[in-house]
């Protein structure tokens, strides 16, 4: 028997969302916005707070400073009955914020990574991660930590679990075709439609999903309000997404992750696992903070009999 339903591995800082934001103050000015929030943000966090929220058992494995947002963060997750004593405490950094200024429209943001730097997948206790039944990882840099992602997933295959993946967007702009390889090791991989047309260099959603079959049998690709693609087991299964007011859309996709994998863990089809995919999204961009609108398993199948009653 498995300890954890999940255990998650990545990124995890604090988000301070500034709404209303129209400019940038220049030098000596002072400008006054319509609110300012903070939440846990980095899209490992927050797909598990949503994959949590739906009520599986999960672990998180990331890096926090020794300060008051690393304490805010622990209690927070402590909150959703997440396990955190895989969380290793800086020495040397502090916890990494984000400035997220005007989230409505087109998002700016501005980074101070921190302790997530010290997070390195060749240090990672895979005997304790491999306490999951499944294990969520984020954080590829192509062949920056290509080597050492193989060989991870591997040896979690090895003991007995499940693996996905968001393979994140490349800063590089390389887009390292030792993607594929990963794929191999991997159980659901996923990833966005600007990632996934990069990757695969072709223009049409289902070219790339084809191509990315031969190296994988379990294929997402999210599409945003157009919904998402899967290509599992050679067949290619699209699901619409649902038209809701979008408010922030930060951790839209990280949400969508935790419905999908929340489908695939309770053992339903593709198409159930879309759908919950879907619903997470959608839900989370009516609210500020990337896991602020994400639902409960109560909140999700009352959006689907809603829609379906409409």
């Amino acid at each position: 028997m498995k300890k954890f339903d999940a255990v998650v591995i990545g990124d995890v800082n604090i988000d301070l969302v500034v709404v209303g934001c129209n400019q940038i103050p220049q030098p000596g000015q002072e400008i006054f916005v319509d609110n300012m929030m903070m939440h846990v943000g980095g899209g490992a966090a927050l797909f598990t707070i949503a994959l949590a929220k739906l009520g599986l058992h999960v672990a998180f494995d990331g890096v926090l400073g020794n300060d008051g947002y690393g304490h805010y963060i622990r209690e927070r997750f402590a909150g959703y009955g997440i396990d955190t004593s895989m969380v290793r405490t800086s020495g040397t950094s502090r916890t990494g914020i984000t400035i997220a200024i005007n989230p409505e429209l087109d998002r700016s943001f501005i980074t101070y990574v921190g302790s997530n730097a010290e997070l390195h997948v060749e240090e990672l206790d895979l005997g304790q991660i491999a306490l999951g039944r499944h294990v969520h990882v984020t954080g590829y840099r192509g062949r920056r930590n290509h080597t050492e992602f193989v060989a991870m997933a591997k040896r979690l295959k090895e003991a007995g679990a499940t693996i996905s993946c968001d393979v994140g967007w490349d800063d590089t702009g390389e887009w390292y075709s030792g993607v594929f390889e990963l794929m191999q090791h991997v159980d659901v991989f996923l990833m966005n439609e600007t990632e996934a047309l990069h990757y695969t260099g072709f223009e049409r959603i289902e070219d790339s999903l084809s191509y990315m079959s031969g190296f994988s049998p379990h294929v997402v690709i999210k599409l945003g309000p157009q919904g998402a693609a899967a290509m599992k087991d050679g067949l290619q299964t699209m699901s619409p997404g649902f038209p809701v007011e979008a408010v922030d859309t930060t951790g839209a996709g990280d949400s969508f992750n935790a419905g999908y994998i929340y489908g695939f863990l309770t053992g339903l089809d593709v198409e159930t696992c879309l759908l919950y995919g879907n619903v997470c999204g959608a839900l989370s961009v009516g609210a500020y903070g990337g896991s602020t609108g994400t639902p409960d398993h109560e909140g999700l199948e009352a959006f689907i009999r809603l829609r379906q009653n409409s």
